[in-house]
């Protein structure tokens, strides 16, 4: 049964955040990019007459609401494949995480406001012409142009919709709802161009129509050069292969990758690529896997709990299996660190990071901490790399393993029942203010730990986290 043993004080040590000044100024200019193309929708709105329109009432009224609604959904629609691309500026800018959220968020936002577009816009049509509704939506999807293209790309964005709710995700499997996901590129694709040819508010002068198309060229071509080129051009030049496939605990396994010519991407502990290893059918699906080892030398390598079709193909990958990856992305780095010492907390999987992050960084022995949960201790994943750690530089480890705790803190074991989170986390770490915390593991319980982290005085700049939840 593991027991919290107490962390040893010390003097901080000063350290330079030059990295979380660099991502600091990354976020800025993103945040700076997002607020001018929404307030340009706002101003495109205004110009067009809207406010007049909404003052005058009436048919006028619904039909400049719902001029408006429209704006804003295909903005939140542009972002949505633009946050996604893996543009530089958003990923180094916001982070996977972030970008995951505000993915999320803004696809259910542009699709509600979508269908009040749509409502707005017919009903204001109809009240000013005296019109049946539903004459009117049928005279829009046939005599207008582009109407009937973004009705097609409307039922597939409510399909993709539905998918992407989360009970309806957990049962599907996770190629399927990948595949079924890309059809909204489909649907946002077909359904936008009705608002170019015919929209009131993009044809209404030349500089907005080239503004909308300029843009929507450049979130396309972002999707190809950022997704498609660029990751396929790497892992040609790299040639990436797979080197050796071992047994990586109970229920594990781990994969080295090398370049034939002792190249490999660039990347830093922590973060993690898109890999695709070409082995047959379904080669092509995508999946997030978090370095596990300091890269170098020529070597990626990757560690992962065998649980569904992705990660269970990787215990049968051959040598030699050339390998594409997208990335290196994520933000769980040193280069957020902001003090001088360490507190790791991981569970399961979310282990693996947490060890390439300390193989990778500087620190003296007794500043860096671990934390891992398992339900097993024969579950647990880099077991030999982190006894190396332990004994060569001299890295703090406190395995809490064991069935959950069914009182207290949600993220400690039974063992641990009768404790609560803070005090577990001062007693851990008691001079809190000399370190960064990186946590990684199921979001319930990266949730858990996060809150007590917080309750135990943690400001939310020490605090790193990545998820891969979708």
């Amino acid at each position: 049964m593991a027991t919290i043993a107490p962390a040893p004080a010390a003097q901080p040590r000063p350290f330079l955040p030059t990295g979380a000044r660099r991502a600091a100024a990354w976020n800025a200019g993103a945040i700076v990019v997002v607020w001018l193309t929404s307030l340009f929708v706002v101003a495109l709105w205004v110009s067009g007459g809207g406010v007049d329109a909404m003052l005058a009432g009436g048919g006028e009224a619904l039909t400049a609401a719902g001029r408006l609604f429209g704006l804003v959904a295909a903005n939140l629609m542009l972002y949505q494949v633009l946050l996604m691309a893996r543009v530089p500026l958003f990923e180094r800018g916001f982070g996977h995480d972030a970008l995951t959220r505000a993915h999320r968020l803004a696809g259910f936002w542009s699709f509600w406001l979508m269908l009040a577009h749509i409502v707005l816009i017919v009903a204001g049509y109809a009240a000013v012409a005296r019109l049946n509704p539903f004459v009117q939506l049928w005279e829009f999807v046939w005599d207008y142009p582009g109407v009937l293209l973004a009705a097609a790309g409307t039922l597939l964005l409510i399909g993709v919709t539905i998918t992407s709710i989360r009970r309806a995700r957990r049962r599907l499997r996770y190629e399927s709802w990948h595949l079924l996901h890309l059809y909204a590129y489909v649907g946002v694709g077909i359904a936008l161009p009705h608002q170019l040819w015919a929209g009131a508010d993009f044809t209404a002068t030349p500089w907005a129509a080239a503004y909308w198309w300029a843009l929507w060229a450049l979130a396309a071509a972002a999707v190809v050069v950022f997704r498609l080129a660029l990751p396929l051009a790497r892992s040609w030049r790299h040639d990436l292969r797979v080197a050796a496939v071992t047994e990586d605990g109970a229920e594990g396994v781990t994969v080295r990758v090398r370049g034939r010519r002792a190249t490999a991407p660039s990347a830093r502990g922590g973060q993690f690529f898109v890999w695709r290893f070409v082995d047959g059918p379904g080669w092509t699906r995508g999946h997030p896997f978090s370095l596990s080892g300091a890269p170098g030398d020529g070597e990626l390598q990757l560690s992962a709990r065998v649980v569904g079709d992705g990660s269970a193909r990787l215990a049968t990958l051959r040598p030699g299996t050339r390998v594409l990856v997208e990335g290196p992305y994520g933000h769980l780095t040193g280069g957020q660190r902001r003090g001088a010492k360490l507190l790791l907390m991981g569970a399961g999987a979310g282990v693996a990071p947490l060890v390439s992050l300390l193989e990778s960084e500087p620190y003296a022995a007794g500043e860096a901490t671990l934390v891992t949960r398992d339900s097993t201790p024969g579950a647990a994943l880099r077991r030999d790399a982190v006894r190396q750690l332990v004994g060569t530089r001299g890295v703090r480890h406190v395995p809490l393993d064991g069935p959950r705790a069914g009182a207290g803190a949600p993220w400690l074991p039974e063992s641990h029942a009768a404790w609560s989170g803070p005090a577990a986390i001062r007693f851990l770490a008691p001079d809190l203010d000399a370190y960064d915390v990186f946590v990684c593991g199921p979001p319930a319980w990266m949730a858990a730990v996060v809150h007590d982290l917080r309750a135990a005085g943690v400001p939310a700049a020490r605090i790193h986290t990545e998820s891969f939840d979708l």
